[in-house]
Protein backbone atom coordinates (compact mmCIF):
# COMPACT_ATOMS: atom_id res chain seq x y z
CA UNK A 1 0.00 0.00 0.00
CA UNK A 2 1.76 3.27 -1.02
CA UNK A 3 2.59 6.30 1.44
CA UNK A 4 -0.46 8.02 -0.30
CA UNK A 5 -3.11 5.72 0.38
CA UNK A 6 -1.88 4.71 3.89
CA UNK A 7 -1.89 8.29 5.22
CA UNK A 8 -5.61 8.80 3.41
CA UNK A 9 -6.74 5.71 5.53
CA UNK A 10 -4.88 7.44 8.72
CA UNK A 11 -6.49 11.05 7.62
CA UNK A 12 -10.18 8.87 7.35
CA UNK A 13 -9.55 7.33 10.68
CA UNK A 14 -8.84 10.93 12.72
CA UNK A 15 -12.00 12.38 11.39
CA UNK A 16 -13.96 9.10 12.46
CA UNK A 17 -12.63 9.74 15.96
CA UNK A 18 -13.67 13.30 16.57
CA UNK A 19 -16.03 15.71 15.39
CA UNK A 20 -13.73 18.42 14.42
CA UNK A 21 -10.15 19.14 13.52
CA UNK A 22 -8.20 21.73 12.50
CA UNK A 23 -5.92 21.80 10.14
CA UNK A 24 -2.83 22.32 12.03
CA UNK A 25 -4.11 19.10 14.21
CA UNK A 26 -3.95 16.65 11.63
CA UNK A 27 -1.32 18.27 10.09
CA UNK A 28 0.74 17.46 13.21
CA UNK A 29 -1.04 13.85 13.61
CA UNK A 30 0.44 12.68 10.17
CA UNK A 31 3.44 14.61 10.29
CA UNK A 32 2.80 16.23 7.18
CA UNK A 33 2.20 19.80 5.80
CA UNK A 34 -1.20 21.71 5.82
CA UNK A 35 -0.96 21.77 2.48
CA UNK A 36 -0.99 18.23 1.90
CA UNK A 37 -3.62 17.34 4.39
CA UNK A 38 -6.16 19.63 1.84
CA UNK A 39 -4.68 17.38 -0.90
CA UNK A 40 -5.37 14.09 1.22
CA UNK A 41 -8.70 15.59 2.16
CA UNK A 42 -9.77 16.48 -1.66
CA UNK A 43 -8.49 12.63 -2.17
CA UNK A 44 -10.98 11.73 0.10
CA UNK A 45 -13.84 13.78 -1.27
CA UNK A 46 -13.37 12.09 -4.63
CA UNK A 47 -13.76 8.58 -3.03
CA UNK A 48 -17.09 9.38 -1.74
CA UNK A 49 -16.52 10.61 1.64
CA UNK A 50 -18.16 13.91 2.66
CA UNK A 51 -15.85 16.04 4.64
CA UNK A 52 -17.19 19.19 5.26
CA UNK A 53 -14.87 22.26 5.77
CA UNK A 54 -16.13 25.75 8.16
CA UNK A 55 -14.21 28.42 9.02
CA UNK A 56 -13.44 30.72 12.04
CA UNK A 57 -13.51 30.38 15.79
CA UNK A 58 -14.08 26.25 16.60
CA UNK A 59 -13.73 25.30 12.74
CA UNK A 60 -12.17 23.16 10.91
CA UNK A 61 -12.69 19.60 9.17
CA UNK A 62 -15.52 17.62 10.03
CA UNK A 63 -16.43 14.15 8.45
CA UNK A 64 -20.31 14.65 7.58
CA UNK A 65 -23.25 12.57 5.52
CA UNK A 66 -23.27 11.59 2.51
CA UNK A 67 -25.87 10.20 0.32
CA UNK A 68 -24.05 7.12 0.20
CA UNK A 69 -22.66 5.01 2.81
CA UNK A 70 -18.75 4.38 2.22
CA UNK A 71 -16.83 2.10 4.18
CA UNK A 72 -16.73 3.07 7.58
CA UNK A 73 -12.63 2.26 9.51
CA UNK A 74 -12.92 0.12 12.89
CA UNK A 75 -10.50 -0.65 15.67
CA UNK A 76 -10.45 -4.06 17.26
CA UNK A 77 -12.05 -2.84 19.99
CA UNK A 78 -14.79 -0.99 17.72
CA UNK A 79 -15.34 -3.68 16.17
CA UNK A 80 -16.16 -6.29 18.86
CA UNK A 81 -18.38 -3.51 20.04
CA UNK A 82 -20.42 -3.28 17.03
CA UNK A 83 -20.50 -7.11 16.78
CA UNK A 84 -21.77 -7.52 20.57
CA UNK A 85 -24.62 -5.17 19.35
CA UNK A 86 -25.18 -6.49 16.23
CA UNK A 87 -25.98 -9.98 17.88
CA UNK A 88 -28.01 -7.85 21.10
CA UNK A 89 -29.91 -6.41 17.75
CA UNK A 90 -30.65 -9.51 16.88
CA UNK A 91 -32.87 -10.52 19.69
CA UNK A 92 -34.52 -7.21 20.10
CA UNK A 93 -37.89 -8.69 19.37
CA UNK A 94 -38.50 -6.30 16.12
CA UNK A 95 -39.48 -7.09 13.48
CA UNK A 96 -37.20 -7.27 10.41
CA UNK A 97 -34.70 -6.29 12.29
CA UNK A 98 -32.87 -9.96 13.59
CA UNK A 99 -32.48 -10.88 9.78
CA UNK A 100 -30.92 -7.38 8.97
CA UNK A 101 -28.52 -7.86 12.32
CA UNK A 102 -27.38 -11.40 11.39
CA UNK A 103 -26.41 -10.30 7.67
CA UNK A 104 -24.33 -7.26 8.78
CA UNK A 105 -22.88 -9.54 11.22
CA UNK A 106 -22.17 -11.95 8.51
CA UNK A 107 -21.03 -9.21 6.14
CA UNK A 108 -18.79 -7.85 9.66
CA UNK A 109 -17.17 -11.19 9.84
CA UNK A 110 -15.78 -11.67 6.29
CA UNK A 111 -13.42 -8.76 6.69
CA UNK A 112 -12.13 -8.80 9.62
CA UNK A 113 -8.48 -9.45 10.33
CA UNK A 114 -8.03 -13.35 11.91
CA UNK A 115 -7.14 -11.67 15.24
CA UNK A 116 -9.88 -9.81 14.99
CA UNK A 117 -12.33 -12.21 14.14
CA UNK A 118 -11.26 -14.73 16.88
CA UNK A 119 -12.05 -12.09 19.34
CA UNK A 120 -15.05 -11.37 17.74
CA UNK A 121 -15.97 -14.90 18.10
CA UNK A 122 -14.82 -15.47 21.20
CA UNK A 123 -17.37 -12.44 23.02
CA UNK A 124 -20.46 -13.54 20.37
CA UNK A 125 -20.15 -17.30 21.55
CA UNK A 126 -20.12 -16.71 25.03
CA UNK A 127 -23.26 -14.14 24.30
CA UNK A 128 -26.89 -15.86 24.23
CA UNK A 129 -30.30 -13.65 25.52
CA UNK A 130 -32.53 -15.53 26.68
CA UNK A 131 -36.44 -13.73 27.03
CA UNK A 132 -40.18 -14.80 27.45
CA UNK A 133 -41.51 -14.13 23.53
CA UNK A 134 -43.14 -11.00 23.12
CA UNK A 135 -45.32 -8.87 20.56
CA UNK A 136 -42.70 -7.98 17.77
CA UNK A 137 -42.89 -4.59 16.90
CA UNK A 138 -41.56 -3.37 13.70
CA UNK A 139 -38.78 -2.09 12.54
CA UNK A 140 -40.49 0.66 10.15
CA UNK A 141 -42.75 1.97 12.78
CA UNK A 142 -39.55 2.22 15.20
CA UNK A 143 -37.73 4.20 12.57
CA UNK A 144 -40.46 6.41 11.70
CA UNK A 145 -41.29 7.54 14.91
CA UNK A 146 -37.59 7.92 16.44
CA UNK A 147 -36.99 10.55 13.25
CA UNK A 148 -40.54 12.13 14.08
CA UNK A 149 -38.62 12.66 17.61
CA UNK A 150 -35.36 13.58 16.31
CA UNK A 151 -37.19 16.12 14.49
CA UNK A 152 -40.07 17.19 16.42
CA UNK A 153 -42.98 16.34 14.36
CA UNK A 154 -46.51 15.40 14.76
CA UNK A 155 -47.61 11.93 13.77
CA UNK A 156 -50.77 9.95 12.84
CA UNK A 157 -50.51 6.55 13.95
CA UNK A 158 -53.01 3.44 13.12
CA UNK A 159 -53.41 2.21 16.44
CA UNK A 160 -54.71 -1.06 18.06
CA UNK A 161 -56.19 -1.10 21.65
CA UNK A 162 -56.13 -4.04 23.81
CA UNK A 163 -59.80 -5.06 23.16
CA UNK A 164 -59.17 -5.35 19.19
CA UNK A 165 -60.47 -1.47 18.62
CA UNK A 166 -58.49 -0.36 15.65
CA UNK A 167 -58.40 3.88 15.24
CA UNK A 168 -56.14 6.57 14.03
CA UNK A 169 -54.27 8.73 16.96
CA UNK A 170 -53.13 12.05 16.17
CA UNK A 171 -49.98 12.74 18.04
CA UNK A 172 -46.79 14.32 19.43
CA UNK A 173 -43.97 11.77 20.45
CA UNK A 174 -41.25 12.45 22.97
CA UNK A 175 -39.80 9.54 23.24
CA UNK A 176 -39.06 5.69 22.22
CA UNK A 177 -38.31 2.75 25.01
CA UNK A 178 -37.31 -0.13 25.27
CA UNK A 179 -38.94 -1.36 28.98
CA UNK A 180 -38.16 -5.42 29.79
CA UNK A 181 -37.78 -6.20 26.04
CA UNK A 182 -41.10 -4.59 24.71
CA UNK A 183 -40.97 -1.10 22.85
CA UNK A 184 -42.83 1.54 23.87
CA UNK A 185 -44.01 5.10 22.64
CA UNK A 186 -44.36 8.53 25.23
CA UNK A 187 -46.59 10.95 23.28
CA UNK A 188 -49.20 13.81 23.69
CA UNK A 189 -52.31 13.04 22.28
CA UNK A 190 -53.94 15.63 20.72
CA UNK A 191 -57.28 14.49 20.74
CA UNK A 192 -57.69 13.38 24.37
CA UNK A 193 -55.12 16.64 25.00
CA UNK A 194 -52.99 14.35 27.53
CA UNK A 195 -49.82 12.53 27.84
CA UNK A 196 -50.26 8.78 26.72
CA UNK A 197 -47.93 5.72 26.56
CA UNK A 198 -48.52 3.36 22.99
CA UNK A 199 -47.70 -0.08 22.16
CA UNK A 200 -45.49 -0.03 19.26
CA UNK A 201 -46.29 -3.62 18.53
CA UNK A 202 -50.26 -2.41 18.29
CA UNK A 203 -48.91 0.37 15.66
CA UNK A 204 -50.00 -0.82 12.18
CA UNK A 205 -48.32 2.08 10.59
CA UNK A 206 -46.87 5.75 11.31
CA UNK A 207 -47.90 8.67 9.35
CA UNK A 208 -45.46 11.35 9.89
CA UNK A 209 -46.14 15.07 9.14
CA UNK A 210 -44.58 18.82 8.74
CA UNK A 211 -46.61 19.79 11.28
CA UNK A 212 -44.26 21.14 14.35
CA UNK A 213 -45.08 19.95 17.78
CA UNK A 214 -46.09 22.53 20.48
CA UNK A 215 -43.52 22.79 23.05
CA UNK A 216 -45.22 21.73 26.83
CA UNK A 217 -44.57 21.30 30.27
CA UNK A 218 -43.20 17.25 30.21
CA UNK A 219 -43.14 14.66 33.57
CA UNK A 220 -40.81 12.29 34.00
CA UNK A 221 -40.79 10.45 31.31
CA UNK A 222 -39.36 6.99 32.62
CA UNK A 223 -41.61 7.49 35.59
CA UNK A 224 -44.73 8.03 33.78
CA UNK A 225 -44.34 5.52 31.18
CA UNK A 226 -43.63 2.87 34.10
CA UNK A 227 -46.56 4.02 35.84
CA UNK A 228 -48.71 3.70 32.97
CA UNK A 229 -47.62 -0.09 32.12
CA UNK A 230 -47.86 -1.35 35.56
CA UNK A 231 -50.99 0.28 36.47
CA UNK A 232 -52.65 2.18 34.07
CA UNK A 233 -54.00 -0.43 31.77
CA UNK A 234 -55.58 -2.89 34.66
CA UNK A 235 -58.70 -2.86 36.62
CA UNK A 236 -57.81 -2.69 40.04
CA UNK A 237 -54.50 -0.55 41.51
CA UNK A 238 -52.60 -2.36 44.02
CA UNK A 239 -50.77 0.02 46.40
CA UNK A 240 -49.10 -1.72 49.85
CA UNK A 241 -45.84 -0.75 52.37
CA UNK A 242 -43.11 -3.23 52.37
CA UNK A 243 -41.17 -2.62 55.89
CA UNK A 244 -37.60 -2.78 53.97
CA UNK A 245 -35.59 -0.17 52.39
CA UNK A 246 -35.71 1.12 48.67
CA UNK A 247 -32.73 0.08 47.51
CA UNK A 248 -33.41 -3.32 48.57
CA UNK A 249 -36.89 -3.86 47.22
CA UNK A 250 -36.33 -2.15 43.94
CA UNK A 251 -33.86 -4.63 42.32
CA UNK A 252 -36.00 -7.58 43.08
CA UNK A 253 -39.20 -6.09 41.10
CA UNK A 254 -39.09 -6.12 37.64
CA UNK A 255 -39.49 -2.51 35.73
CA UNK A 256 -42.89 -3.77 34.27
CA UNK A 257 -43.67 -5.51 37.45
CA UNK A 258 -44.93 -2.57 39.51
CA UNK A 259 -43.49 0.97 40.85
CA UNK A 260 -41.52 1.54 44.07
CA UNK A 261 -40.97 4.48 45.79
CA UNK A 262 -39.14 5.45 49.28
CA UNK A 263 -41.37 5.91 52.34
CA UNK A 264 -38.77 7.13 54.82
CA UNK A 265 -35.65 5.41 55.19
CA UNK A 266 -36.25 1.78 56.29
CA UNK A 267 -39.55 1.05 54.01
CA UNK A 268 -41.20 1.83 50.61
CA UNK A 269 -44.71 2.26 48.59
CA UNK A 270 -44.92 -0.63 46.05
CA UNK A 271 -47.88 0.12 43.40
CA UNK A 272 -49.02 -2.76 40.85
CA UNK A 273 -52.25 -3.58 38.57
CA UNK A 274 -54.44 -6.55 38.81
CA UNK A 275 -57.26 -7.48 36.14
CA UNK A 276 -60.20 -9.39 37.42
CA UNK A 277 -60.36 -9.14 40.85
CA UNK A 278 -57.50 -11.68 40.67
CA UNK A 279 -54.88 -10.69 43.56
CA UNK A 280 -53.07 -13.78 44.39
CA UNK A 281 -50.33 -13.49 41.85
CA UNK A 282 -49.39 -9.38 43.44
CA UNK A 283 -50.15 -11.10 47.00
CA UNK A 284 -47.48 -13.42 46.23
CA UNK A 285 -44.94 -10.71 44.60
CA UNK A 286 -45.60 -9.19 48.02
CA UNK A 287 -44.42 -12.26 49.87
CA UNK A 288 -41.41 -12.63 47.88
CA UNK A 289 -40.35 -8.95 48.97
CA UNK A 290 -39.15 -10.59 52.10
CA UNK A 291 -40.72 -8.24 54.52
CA UNK A 292 -43.58 -6.95 56.45
CA UNK A 293 -46.65 -6.34 54.23
CA UNK A 294 -49.04 -3.34 55.24
CA UNK A 295 -51.99 -3.72 52.93
CA UNK A 296 -53.27 0.34 51.69
CA UNK A 297 -55.49 -0.76 48.90
CA UNK A 298 -58.02 -2.82 48.03
CA UNK A 299 -58.60 -4.09 51.69
CA UNK A 300 -59.66 -7.59 49.81
CA UNK A 301 -55.79 -7.98 49.33
CA UNK A 302 -55.16 -8.60 52.99
CA UNK A 303 -57.94 -11.77 52.90
CA UNK A 304 -55.66 -12.94 49.71
CA UNK A 305 -52.42 -13.02 52.00
CA UNK A 306 -53.64 -14.60 54.95
CA UNK A 307 -55.10 -17.60 52.57
CA UNK A 308 -52.00 -17.79 51.44
CA UNK A 309 -50.29 -17.47 54.81
CA UNK A 310 -52.80 -20.82 56.10
CA UNK A 311 -52.26 -22.77 52.64
CA UNK A 312 -48.43 -22.32 52.97
CA UNK A 313 -48.75 -23.04 57.16
CA UNK A 314 -49.71 -26.61 56.53
CA UNK A 315 -47.14 -27.57 54.24
CA UNK A 316 -45.22 -31.01 54.98
CA UNK A 317 -42.04 -32.87 54.43
CA UNK A 318 -43.04 -35.58 51.98
CA UNK A 319 -42.41 -39.11 53.56
CA UNK A 320 -39.49 -39.79 51.00
CA UNK A 321 -37.68 -36.56 51.19
CA UNK A 322 -34.25 -36.49 51.98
Amino acid sequence: MSNVTTRALRLLALLQSRTVWTGPELAAELAVTERTVRRDVDRLRSMGYPVLTSAGHGGGYQLGAGRELPPLLLGSQEAVAVAVGLRLAAASGLEGLDAEALRALAALDRILPPTVRSEVSAVTDALGVVARPVPAASAAVLIALATAVRDGLRVRLDYEKGDGERGERRIEPRRVLSVDGRWYLFAWDLDREDWRTFRLDRMQAVHPSTFPITPRPTPSIEATVRQSITVGGYTTEVVARIRRPLHEVEKLIPVRAATVTADGEHACIVRAGSDSGDLRWVAMHLISLGGPIEVIQPPELLSVLEEISAWAGVATLAPDAR
